[in-house]
C-alpha cells in the first residue's frame, strides 16, 4: 500500500524537478513541461494544454501563489484528488526516493482489546491508506483516526479467524477485462486484483458485525453533525478497501443522511451498489453525485469526469450502452488525458457496432497508456470487425504480451484465426483460455470446432466430451451427433475442413418446386437472414401491441430534419430507454447484443445523415412485422405508426409516398440485396394520393415491390425448430432443424440453409433439381398414406 510519506515525497520530487527558477512555484510554463513530461506518448496541442492549465489554476485556485503559479501543496492536492497517478509519473520521469525516505508497513500485533492494541498516532497514519489523508476525501477528526485504527483491528481479527478455519475465499481477476473504474471512485488495487470473499454466516462474522455496530454509534454519538458523517465515511472506506461491501454501504447511506447534498458519500454508495451488482441503484447514486457536484461550484467541478465514467460503468451494466457512450464522451472532453474515459468509450462504441469510431477512441487510449491490456483487447475486436485481420492478430498479441493470461484477448484471438481457416492456431489459443479458466464451456467447445477443422475428430470428440461435462446444451448433442454422421460416412475427397461434404452450389434457376407450398430459394434466404436477426434481437418475443401502447401513452416533441420535415425524432440513448421497456425479459448482456443489432441494422439505415436522431414513428412501422403477435395485428400497428407522424396525424388515410418510402426502407432493411438502389428512387416522388389500410395491406403484401417475405417468415416462425427424427442435410451432415427440404428425383435430403444457398451433393449432377419442403414429419406420413390410396 502507498503511504502518505512515501506519496508526499514523490510529489515533492516531481514538484522541484519542474520548479526551474526555484520560486516554489509552478508557473504555467513549468506547469505544462510537467503535463507534457509526464504523458510522453500523446502530442498536446497549445489549445489543450492551455485548457488543461485554465482549469487547474482554477479548480486549485486557493494554491496559486500570484506569479509564482502552483505550490507544492497544491501540486500534492491535485495527486490526492486523483487527477495524476504519482507512481506512474514518478518512473516515467526517472526519479529515485533515498531508501531512508520509503516507507515500510507498520505490523499490527492481535489482541483480545482493542484499545491495548492501538498504536501510536505516525503509526496509525503509516497504516492507514493515502485517501485517509487526502483534504478533500480524508478524515478530518482526530476521534475519526481512532475508529478507523479499532475498525483495522477488528477487520484483521476476522480475516485470520476465517483462514485459519479454511473460510476465506479469494478470486484473481488478473485474467479478465477490468470494469475501468475512474480512481477516484473505483476499488483499490488490492481488490481489483484479488478481491475477497467473506464467510457471512459463522459466529465470527457475527461478533463482528456486533462490534461494527458499536463503532456505528460511536460515530453517531459524535460531538457534532460533521464528525458523524467523517467518522461513517472513514468506516465506510476501511469496510470498501476490505470488500466487505454491503456493510461499508450501510456507513455510505447513513453519510447520505447527514450530508444529503455532499457527493462524497454518493460516490460511495454508487460504487458499493455497483460491486454488488444493483446496477439501477448505483446509477440514481451517481446521477444524485452529479447533481451534487454541478450544485457545489468550483468545489467538485474535477469530479465530474469521474462520476461520468462511473455512470456509463453503472449504465452499462443494465445493458444500456448508447446510453453509457454518452457519459464516456462528457468524461473525455472535460478531461481530454482520461485514457480510461477513452477505453471505455471504445469499448462501448464497439459494442454497439460503431467500429471506426471505437477504433479512434481505443488508438487514443493506447497512446496515452501504452501498457493498456484491455485497450488492446478491444481494439483487436474492432479491427477484426472492420477486416483488417493482420493487424487485429498484431494487436491481440500485444494484449497478451502485456498481460499473459488474459482471457478475453485469448478467446478473440482463437476466433479470430478460426474465422482465417487457422484451425491448430485457434486450437492452441483456446487451451490457453483453459487453462486460466478450466470451466469455460464455450472455449472448450470451439477448441472442439477447431480441432475438426484441423482434421483431428478424435480429438475433437474429446473435447466435445470435456464441454459436455460443463454444460448440458442441445448444440453439444448436436455436435457430437455431427462428428459421428461423419466417421459413418468417412467423408472424403474435398469435402471442406468442418467436415462438409463435398457440394457444387447450382444457379438458383435451376432450383424448381414441386408445389406452391414449397418455398422459392431467394424467399427462403431473404427470411432465413430476417429470422436470425429476430433471434438476435428478440424482438419476436416482443408483442406488437406494446408499440401500440407506447405511442398512445408517450408523447415525442415534434422536431424538424434538415429537409425540413416535420418528425417526432428522438436522440438514439432515448431509443434505447424506449427499447429497454420493449425488451425488459431480456438480461443485460442479452439486451446489448439486441441493440448492437439494431444499431447495425435499422439505425445506421434511418439515420443516414449521421445527427444521432431517428424518426420515432418510422422506426416503430419497422420494426412492427418481426414483432410477436398475428400478421394482420403487426401490418396494423406499422400502419398506425405511419399515421403516428405529424404529416399524417389526426388523419385515417397515410399519404402513398410516405407508404412507398417505409415499404423501400422495409426492403433496404430487410432485404439488402436490392434495397439500397430502391431507396435512391424514393427521392423525387410527388405522389399526393392517400391510401386507405386495406390499400396499404395490397402494397405491403406485393411479393416482388413489397414486403412478401413476411410470410415466409411467419412459416419459420412457427417451424424452425421442428426436428425430423434421424434425417441430417446430405450437405452439411447436422441434424435437420426446421423446414427438410427432399429432392424428388435422387432422394436427398438439405438443411433450410444449404437449400437457401443452393447446395447440392456433387455426386448428384442434375440438368434441374426438384425439391418439396417438409415441415414435420406428419406430412411425410400423409404422403405415403396418399400414394398409398
Amino acid at each position: 500500500m502507498t503511504t502518505r510519506g512515501s506519496r508526499s515525497e514523490k510529489v515533492k520530487r516531481i514538484f522541484q524537478q519542474f520548479d526551474a527558477n526555484r520560486d516554489g512555484g509552478l508557473n504555467r510554463e513549468e506547469m505544462a513541461a510537467l503535463v507534457v513530461a509526464v504523458n510522453p506518448r500523446v502530442k498536446f496541442s497549445n489549445e489543450q494544454i492551455n485548457a488543461i492549465l485554465d482549469e487547474v489554476f482554477r479548480t486549485y485556485g486557493e494554491f496559486i501563489d500570484g506569479e509564482k503559479g502552483l505550490t507544492y501543496d497544491g501540486l500534492l492536492r491535485t495527486y490526492d484528488d486523483g487527477a495524476g497517478d504519482v507512481d506512474r509519473d514518478f518512473d516515467a520521469l526517472g526519479l529515485e526516493l533515498d531508501d531512508n525516505k520509503g516507507l515500510s508497513i507498520a505490523s499490527e500485533a492481535s489482541s483480545s482489546s482493542i484499545v491495548d492494541e492501538r498504536a501510536m498516532e505516525s503509526q496509525k497514519r503509516q497504516r492507514t491508506a493515502a485517501w485517509a489523508v487526502s483534504p478533500n476525501h480524508g478524515i478530518v477528526f482526530d476521534d475519526t483516526w481512532k475508529l478507523v485504527d479499532d475498525l483495522e483491528i477488528l477487520v484483521k481479527r476476522l480475516k485470520a479467524k476465517q483462514a485459519k478455519d479454511g473460510k476465506l475465499k479469494a478470486d484473481n481477476f488478473d485474467a479478465y477485462s477490468d470494469a475501468g473504474w475512474s480512481r477516484e471512485l473505483g476499488p483499490s488495487a488490492e481488490i481489483t486484483e484479488k478481491r475477497v470473499f467473506w464467510e457471512e454466516s459463522g459466529h465470527d462474522y457475527a461478533v463482528f458485525i456486533k462490534e461494527l455496530a458499536a463503532l456505528r454509534s460511536r460515530a453517531d454519538g459524535a460531538r457534532s453533525r460533521e464528525e458523524a458523517f467523517d467518522g461513517h465515511m472513514a468506516i465506510g472506506r476501511v469496510l470498501y478497501e476490505h470488500g466487505l461491501f454491503k456493510e461499508a454501504l450501510v456507513s455510505f447511506k447513513r453519510a447520505c443522511e447527514l450530508q444529503p447534498t455532499d457527493v462524497r458519500p454518493h460516490f460511495r454508495t454508487g460504487n458499493c451498489l455497483y460491486v454488488l451488482g444493483k446496477y439501477k441503484e448505483a446509477k440514481e447514486e451517481f446521477l444524485l453525485a452529479r447533481e451534487s457536484a454541478e450544485a457545489g461550484g468550483n468545489q467538485w467541478t474535477y469530479l465530474l469526469p469521474q462520476i461520468y465514467v462511473n455512470l456509463g460503468i453503472a449504465l452499462e451494466g443494465e445493458g444500456m450502452v448508447l446510453s453509457a457512450c454518452e457519459y464516456y464522451r462528457e468524461a473525455a472532453i472535460l478531461c481530454p488525458t482520461h485514457f480510461r474515459a477513452l477505453k471505455l468509450l471504445g469499448s462501448a462504441l464497439f459494442g454497439v457496432g460503431e467500429y471506426r469510431a471505437a477504433v479512434k477512441a481505443l488508438d487514443e487510449a493506447i497512446f496515452m497508456k501504452s501498457d493498456y491490456a484491455d485497450a488492446h483487447c478491444d481494439l483487436a475486436s474492432a479491427l477484426h470487425a472492420m477486416g483488417e485481420d493482420e493487424r487485429a492478430i498484431e494487436v491481440f498479441q500485444k494484449a497478451i504480451d502485456l498481460k499473459p493470461g488474459h482471457v478475453d484477448a485469448l478467446y478473440n484471438l482463437g476466433g479470430l484465426y478460426m474465422d482465417l481457416g487457422r484451425f491448430p492456431r485457434a486450437s492452441e489459443m483456446y487451451t490457453r483460455v483453459l487453462a486460466v479458466w478450466p470451466n469455460h464451456w464455450r472455449a472448450q467447445l470451439n477448441k472442439a470446432v477447431s480441432l475438426l477443422g484441423a482434421r483431428e475428430t478424435e480429438e475433437a470428440k474429446k473435447a466435445l466430451k470435456e464441454a459436455l461435462k460443463m454444460t448440458n446444451r442441445v448444440e453439444l448433442h448436436d455436435a457430437i451427433y455431427h462428428l459421428k454422421q461423419l466417421q459413418k460416412k468417412k467423408v472424403k475427397g474435398n469435402g471442406d475442413s468442418n467436415g462438409e461434404g463435398a457440394f457444387v452450389v447450382v444457379e438458383p434457376s435451376k432450383f424448381k418446386t414441386v408445389s406452391e407450398k414449397t418455398t422459392l430459394r431467394q424467399d427462403l434466404s431473404n427470411a432465413l437472414q430476417i429470422r436470425a436477426f429476430q433471434r438476435v434481437t428478440r424482438l419476436s418475443r416482443c408483442e406488437v401491441d406494446l408499440l401500440k401502447k407506447e405511442m398512445s401513452e408517450n408523447d415525442v416533441p415534434i422536431s424538424y430534419s434538415g429537409g425540413g420535415g416535420p418528425q417526432k425524432s428522438i436522440r438514439k440513448p432515448n431509443l434505447e430507454e424506449i427499447l429497454r421497456r420493449l425488451l425488459n425479459f431480456l438480461k443485460p448482456e442479452t439486451f446489448q447484443g439486441a441493440v448492437k443489432a439494431i444499431n447495425e441494422k435499422i439505425l445506421s439505415v434511418l439515420d443516414e445523415t449521421g445527427s444521432g436522431r431517428v424518426d420515432l414513428g418510422m422506426f416503430y412501422a419497422v420494426i412492427a412485422p418481426i414483432c410477436g403477435g398475428p400478421p394482420d395485428k403487426r401490418k396494423r400497428v406499422a400502419f398506425d405508426a405511419l399515421l403516428w407522424q405529424p404529416v399524417n396525424e389526426g388523419s385515417s388515410q397515410i399519404r402513398k409516398v410516405d407508404v412507398v418510402k417505409y415499404i423501400k426502407l422495409l426492403r433496404a432493411i430487410y432485404v439488402p440485396s436490392d434495397g439500397v438502389t430502391e431507396m435512391l428512387e424514393v427521392h423525387g416522388e410527388t405522389d399526393s394520393s392517400m391510401v386507405s389500410f386495406s390499400e396499404f395491406v395490397v402494397m405491403f403484401d406485393d411479393p416482388d415491390r413489397g414486403f412478401g417475405v413476411m410470410s415466409t417468415l411467419m412459416k419459420l416462425e412457427s417451424g424452425d425448430r421442428n426436428r425430423h427424427g434421424h434425417h441430417v442435410c446430405s450437405v452439411c451432415h447436422y441434424p435437420i432443424i426446421g423446414s427438410r427440404f427432399k429432392e424428388i428425383k435422387s432422394h436427398f435430403n438439405l438443411c433450410s440453409h444449404c437449400y437457401s444457398e443452393g447446395k447440392v451433393p456433387s455426386n448428384f449432377k442434375q440438368d434441374e433439381y426438384k425439391f418439396k419442403e417438409y415441415g414435420r414429419e406428419a406430412e411425410v406420413m400423409k404422403d405415403k398414406c396418399m400414394c398409398f390410396t
